[in-house]
């Protein structure tokens, strides 16, 4: 039995750009052979450029799905996912959590790392990753041959363990899907911390998502946290700079540090 990470890019939503650029296509000559005149002309106009702009959505959807695939040539996916966990060293008897676990690649991957602690995953499984799932999450790490990992639904937002419960709290491109204050989901993450324990969060922190995350650093630093460091990860680390840029990715980088 082979574990499924699935995709972070959802066949679906290849489908649903494909299904509207199609849409917009047929309807555009349809109404070409139904009306006459200005309105026709406006009309198919602006349905042949969004068939375009949609055809572009699927093909770069496609290219998304390629890169991150984990059982293709590029394995992106893999390769953000080990980086991401090699952060994290928990103690004997140790707990971690991970925000947002998706399919449990993270979880997995840092409980495979640290076999005498115990991996927490939660998420809050929404329609937008519909094949994303608690079972898929446990069917894996029974494939993964690890016992040490569980998963519950959970809310980011609102994390349901108290102050201090963790040795180290790990996420891997959540936040930035979640409307609302984004650091103050980064804070509310780093609450169920404990004093001394470590933090490994990859996202995509650019200033239109987060604002300014060198001040948030900053922030955590005059709170008394240990060490922060907001590590570029599109250097080549975990990706290149060209890849950032056409995968809309600019701005990923790991906020690693110390409590």
């Amino acid at each position: 039995m082979k574990p499924d990470y699935k995709n972070w890019m959802p066949k679906g939503m290849i489908y649903a750009f494909l299904g509207v650029a199609l849409g917009c296509g047929a309807a555009a000559i349809i109404l070409s052979l139904l009306l006459k005149g200005t309105l026709k002309t406006v009309l198919v106009i602006a349905l042949a450029v969004a068939a375009v702009v949609f055809c572009g959505m699927t093909a770069w959807a496609v290219l998304m799905h390629r890169a991150f695939s984990y059982g293709g040539k590029r394995q992106m996916s893999r390769q953000i996912i080990e980086g991401t966990a090699a952060r994290v060293k928990l103690p004997a008897g140790g707990r971690c959590l991970d925000v947002g676990c998706g399919s449990g690649a993270l979880a997995i991957a840092v409980a495979k790392r640290n076999p005498g602690a115990r991996i927490v995953g939660i998420d809050r499984w929404g329609r937008e990753y519909a094949s994303f799932n608690k079972n898929l999450c446990e069917a894996n790490a029974r494939a993964e041959g690890v016992a040490n990992a569980e998963f519950r639904q959970g809310d980011a937002t609102h994390l349901d363990f108290p102050d201090g419960t963790f040795d180290a709290v790990v996420s891997n491109y959540v936040y930035h899907n979640i409307p609302g204050d984004r650091q103050q989901y980064l804070l509310e993450t780093l609450r169920t911390l404990k004093k001394g324990g470590t933090f490994a969060l990859h996202d995509i922190f650019s200033k239109s998502k987060y604002g300014d995350m060198q001040a948030f650093v900053r922030q955590l630093r005059d709170m008394g946290y240990q060490r922060v460091e907001l590590i570029d990860t599109t250097d080549g680390r975990f990706m290149t700079k060209f890849e950032a840029a056409w995968m809309a990715l600019g701005g990923s980088a790991l906020l690693t540090g110390i409590k």
